[in-house]
């Protein structure tokens, strides 16, 4: 989408929110281990989701061992590896996985062929790939032919690149189907959904929420599927300060006319 407006909007009201991690709530480092997340950004997260029924997700191409860890002491529902593994609100964890006759042979075969590219570092999420380039730019061709390879042998797989990865999952999983499977149930079901992310992986979910009706935001530069756009992860802090205190003072104004409303019957 070209025309994008740069400044998402205040809204009142319930809506279903999901965030993208890695250059969204926190800034992309060079290595994977070096990322957090501030605790007052979590604090405003959980904020957010008591405000909103819990209806709080966060979506990333992580595993959902990481996305806890990153996100402690809370608990908010989560959608690891894109999808491929989702934790509800009630803690029920659901998992797509890859048989071992694809995946352990796979394993081998990519650490043999990764051996000899300086600064290129293979993850193993137990059902997808992601091989990491930031520290070897100069190999990104040679990596997108291999995992193009890779994926016309195994068509149960599917390539998806990312800000210097090319990760390699089961076919069919992207975010935008996590974001739907999570609105088919309590508490995000009903609710309209909000998405922000910054990344070639976000699309998929900026698509599915621009269909339900819902606010996408694009972080950072790039053309993309969103209708707003952030320009950087400290720009998303800002706005989720700004959206925590504008739904808390209209959820104070109902809570105040309600009880002025009470009152009034009471005395008539």
């Amino acid at each position: 989408m070209e025309d994008v407006l740069s400044v998402p909007p205040l809204f009142s009201g319930k809506f279903a929110y999901f965030f993208d991690l890695d250059g969204t709530l926190a800034d992309i480092k060079p290595h994977p281990d070096e990322v957090t997340i501030p605790d007052d950004v979590l604090a405003r997260l959980s904020l957010l989701a008591e405000l909103n029924d819990g209806a709080l997700a966060l979506i990333s191409g992580r595993s959902i061992t990481e996305l806890e860890q990153l996100s402690q002491p809370y608990h908010f529902p989560l959608a690891g590896v894109h999808g491929a593994e989702r934790r509800d609100i009630n803690g029920h964890t659901h998992r797509i996985s890859l048989p071992d006759n694809i995946r352990l042979p796979l394993e081998k075969a990519l650490r043999q062929e990764l051996a000899a590219l300086d600064g290129v570092e293979l993850e193993v999420k137990g059902m997808a790939f992601a091989l990491h380039y930031r520290q070897g730019p100069q190999h990104e061709s040679t990596l997108y032919e291999l995992a193009k390879n890779v994926v016309a042998r195994y068509p149960e797989l599917a390539m998806q690149p990312g800000k210097c990865v090319i990760e390699l999952k089961p076919a069919g999983i992207n975010k935008g189907e996590a974001i739907a499977e999570f609105l088919r149930s309590a508490p995000f079901a009903g609710k309209t959904p909000v998405f922000l992310g910054d990344d070639l992986t976000d699309e998929h979910g900026f698509v599915v929420v621009n269909k339900l009706g819902g606010i996408s935001i694009k972080v950072g530069a790039g053309a993309t599927q969103a209708k707003w756009r952030l320009a950087r992860v400290q720009d998303v802090y800002q706005w989720l300060e700004s959206i925590t205190d504008h739904q808390q003072q209209k959820e104070k104004a109902l809570t105040n006319r309600r009880d002025g409303y009470e009152s009034l019957s009471r005395s008539i």
